[in-house]
């Protein structure tokens, strides 16, 4: 039987708290993305808007999907040689990049030129997601899917206030 959307909003929120990710830090690259176009930007503006992007079905689907496959590499449960691309994080894989995609098409193109900014940087959560290559912990998917959701919530914070699309150019 399929979840309703509020048990899988529930789910996915508990998958990212589980795999050690809380909404504040996804906020905090929320408010880098925004403080320099909206220098009076507060946390809690940037947390709703996390949380509006959570709310969303779409991006409840793709957090399930690849907390799901990071958490079945771990487990060694996938078949050769996907359990190795996706353990080793391989750089022509690109699949978790898609997948982070399709959460940050929401919300239009400014989501676009975030997420590739967030996944060139790999700042602060994103970073220590990423540093995952000495541990039994996997993050392929994860690390992009926390950025695309932060940069899906920059865009709503921009799409809210069109003055700073003039700022931006």
């Amino acid at each position: 039987m399929v979840q309703s959307g509020s048990k899988l909003h529930k789910v996915a929120l508990e998958l990212l708290e589980k795999r050690g990710v809380t909404l504040d830090e996804i906020a905090e690259l929320v408010y880098d993305l925004q403080q320099p176009y909206l220098p009076g930007i507060t946390m809690d503006v940037c947390l709703d808007n996390v949380k509006a992007v959570l709310r969303k079905r779409e991006v409840q689907n793709a957090v399930l999907t690849g907390v799901e496959l990071d958490v079945l590499c771990e487990e060694g449960k996938l078949s050769s040689p996907l359990q190795e691309i996706i353990k080793e994080d391989e750089g022509l894989y690109g699949i978790d990049e898609i997948l982070a995609l399709s959460i940050v098409n929401v919300y239009g193109s400014i989501g676009f030129t975030n997420y590739g900014f967030l996944d060139k940087t790999k700042p602060k959560v994103i970073a220590r997601l990423d540093d995952h290559k000495n541990t039994n912990e996997t993050h392929t998917f994860l690390d992009d899917i926390v950025g695309a959701i932060a940069a899906a919530a920059a865009s709503r914070v921009a799409h809210d206030n069109p003055e700073i699309s003039d700022v931006m150019k």
